[in-house]
């Protein structure tokens, strides 16, 4: 049996890839403990998983609540800044709590999402194993791959190199202060510095939630990293309350803009009013951005709630209306159900370009968004099949691709070993 730790942003995305891998890895005899911000106790209990909490003083109960209300009420590079601030903050108590609270606990090895990238220096203070989980968009940069935080189209021409290049040095800029803390703690400890971003993901394993299949052409990533599909489940999540009674027959289209950047109240009107004399029923979820009763004229009277059971509306659903957050499209593809992205910011752009790259949806620029545009893309979508197709073949693709008994089969290996997995071609 090995002691698991596991860090990851408290944001509902990393968590809802990374406890059902903890989960998995309990089934199979091993201890899991999630380190991370007191906020993220309940959910992390909740799960079945041990907790251990850093930076105390820092991140009081209820300090995550306020920092993602003000991170939903912006978008493009001035929420990417604001999302580089907060990571950095949780870097700076992660780097100095979790390695004595780890140790003390006797964790032995580590599973990282991507998002904290601070964790594999954490890792090497304590010289433990650990694995890489992408959780959102796969971060490793490679020259023909647009930026994460961009709607650009894949293209390997000379062209889309160079503008990727300028994309990475933005990037780069943006990101310097997370790398000051991290280069700072290895000089501390006698730690090697990294020369490149992508020295900071694991040498063993690399794993993604998504199928190869989403991703752009990728011809530089280590022979370590595995794509094995979505890892969600109910069983992870508290049950949400629903007015199922007041479904009716007609075709769902279910509207979501996620629990981070979900407070651009004006956008729920468009939606609403796309979709207004559609025969199809709309049921719009605020994920918490506000009450339903704050928004008591919507057009075409769609139901709303302030929270949804999305996997179980997604069973039902003909289409999804989605700001593309790397979670919420991989339990779309899960269930076969073509999208419209609004991407509002960090990796959600990213999300929205694979989206339409794929052909399992239609991606419209928030700065672009209009109620005609959005109607006539939602039309679109809902009556071509071809849509419907690309996202039933992308289901196939999740379902073959091993999910997270493979992802758990990689990461047993990987320490057990010592060695890197290398995907079997």
């Amino acid at each position: 049996m090995t002691h698991f730790g596991i860090l990851c942003p408290g944001s509902t995305g990393p968590l809802n890839t990374m406890l059902p891998l903890g989960q998995e890895l309990q089934q199979r005899g091993h201890r899991v403990t999630l380190c991370g911000g007191i906020d993220t106790q309940s959910k992390v209990e909740a799960a079945g998983i041990e907790f251990l909490a850093v930076g105390k003083n820092e991140f009081p109960l209820g300090s995550t609540a306020k920092s993602f209300a003000k991170l939903g009420e912006l978008s493009g590079l001035a929420a990417l800044r604001y999302t580089v601030e907060l990571l950095k903050n949780m870097a700076v108590v992660k780097l100095r709590d979790a390695p004595g609270l780890l140790q003390e606990a006797g964790v032995e090895a580590l599973l990282v999402n991507q998002g904290s990238i601070e964790g594999g220096t954490v890792a090497d203070i304590i010289d433990i194993p650990f694995v890489t989980v992408c959780s959102a968009v796969v971060l490793n940069r490679e020259a023909t791959i647009p930026p994460f935080n961009t709607l650009w189209e894949y293209s390997p021409a000379w062209w889309a190199r160079l503008r990727n290049q300028m994309g990475y040095a933005l990037v780069h800029q943006v990101a310097k202060p997370i790398r000051d803390v991290i280069d700072e703690n290895r000089k501390k400890w006698n730690l090697p510095l990294h020369s490149h971003p992508n020295d900071a993901y694991s040498q063993l394993a690399q794993i993604s939630q998504a199928p190869a299949e989403f991703e752009f052409p990728r011809k530089q990533l280590p022979q370590w990293f595995h794509f094995t599909g979505t890892y969600h489940t109910s069983a992870s999540r508290a049950p949400v309350p629903f007015p199922y009674e007041k479904l009716t027959e007609k075709p769902l289209i279910y509207a979501s803009m996620g629990t981070l950047q979900n407070r651009l109240v004006p956008v729920f009107y468009k939606i609403a009013s796309a979709c207004e004399g559609l025969d199809a029923q709309l049921v719009i979820s605020l994920g918490g951005s506000a009450k339903p009763e704050s928004l008591p004229n919507l057009p075409g009277n769609p139901l709303v709630v302030e929270y949804a059971p999305q996997l179980e509306l997604l069973e039902k659903a003909t289409l999804m209306i989605t700001h593309a957050g790397m979670n919420t499209t991989m339990e779309c593809l899960k269930y076969g159900v073509p999208m419209v992205a609004i991407p509002v910011a960090n990796d959600q752009p990213g999300v929205a370009a694979r989206t339409v790259w794929s052909g399992a949806g239609e991606a419209i620029a928030l700065k672009k968004l209009s109620v005609s545009k959005l109607r006539e893309t939602i039309q679109r979508v809902l009556t071509e099949d071809a849509y419907k197709q690309n996202a039933l073949k992308l289901q196939t693709a999740i379902r073959n691709a091993g999910g997270v008994k493979r992802a758990a089969d990689i990461i047993e290996q990987a320490v057990s070993t010592r060695k890197p997995v290398l995907v079997q071609r």
